[in-house]
């Protein structure tokens, strides 16, 4: 029997994520067994500092790309805004979800309907951080790690006023009923790659069996979200942002550009949704000219 070996973060969010490629293996090739092989990864251990001060966002991955490349799984799910910029050529990024909902929400403890701004605002991200400081002037934001359930364990428990997360996470784990509000992209612009997944492979591995799972839209999209992001050397200490949209054969991305002086400036082009990548780093590279 065929067998594919599928690596992954071992939080219930990465669990359902990576359940939700295995049900998309089966959906195309019934015959297919599928294996999960769950790990800490060092991002997962180290909860007491910020990503920027352990390394970054590489930290999520790798302990995974390590049982890739010794062949102790075939592929690896992962949130593709947890990526580093830079991979591996011999792990291959191969398959891309359909996007879920990108926009960031607010999400409220048990029972209340306002922020009490006595209490800070939970939030890890510059990115979060610098967008929100503009919609809610009079609070103050703390950094907060871990996985979302131990997050809202935090919130429930008193420590915080409010989180703001991704909606896509709280969706998939059932959560939904736990959001206050959304942010519109308008408000807060979201990651690069924010609701969507990525599959990465080892090199030379049969990935047919992803065919269905993967979708066009959601490549072209990452592709230039990443474009921009890699070309303003933007990492996990880095507070930039950018979102893509298709109409047709046409990418619209919007980037934010953070000053030294943590001054933000939005900008958007638009281009042929082939040329992603390059409008992408052309729009980084126009905006880093222009306020740099």
């Amino acid at each position: 029997m065929k067998q594919i070996r599928i690596g992954s973060r071992e939080s219930r969010l990465a669990v359902i994520q990576s359940e939700m490629v295995i049900q998309a293996i089966h959906d195309c090739d019934p015959d297919m067994d599928t294996k999960l092989i769950t790990m800490k990864t060092t991002g997962d251990k180290i909860l007491d500092r910020t990503l920027d001060k352990i390394g970054g966002k590489g930290l999520f991955v790798k302990e995974l790309d390590a049982a890739l490349l010794d062949g102790r799984v075939d592929i690896t799910v992962h949130s593709s805004k947890d990526l580093p910029m830079e991979i591996d050529p011999r792990l291959p990024l191969v398959a891309f979800s359909k996007r879920a909902d990108p926009r960031d929400v607010l999400v409220l403890p048990e029972g209340k309907d306002k922020i009490d701004f006595t209490k800070p605002i939970g939030c890890s991200s510059l990115r979060r951080q610098l967008q929100l400081k503009s919609l809610f002037p009079e609070a103050t934001v703390a950094p907060i790690r871990g996985n979302v359930l131990t997050r809202l364990q935090k919130l429930d428990s008193g420590e915080f006023s409010a989180l703001v997360l991704a909606g896509a996470g709280l969706a998939r784990l059932g959560l939904e009923h736990r959001i206050s509000r959304y942010f519109s992209t308008e408000e807060i612009l979201p990651a690069a790659g924010q609701a969507i997944l990525a599959v990465q492979a080892r090199e030379g591995v049969d990935t047919a069996c992803l065919h269905t799972f993967a979708d066009e839209e959601s490549r072209d999209c990452l592709l230039a979200e990443r474009a921009f992001v890699r070309t303003l050397d933007g990492g996990c200490s880095s507070p930039v942002a950018a979102f893509a949209t298709l109409a047709g054969d046409t990418l619209t991305l919007k980037g934010m550009y953070v000053t030294a002086e943590n001054d933000l400036y939005f900008e958007t082009i638009s281009g042929p949704r082939t040329q992603g990548e390059n409008l992408g780093a052309a729009l980084a590279e126009e905006m880093r000219r222009k306020y740099e």
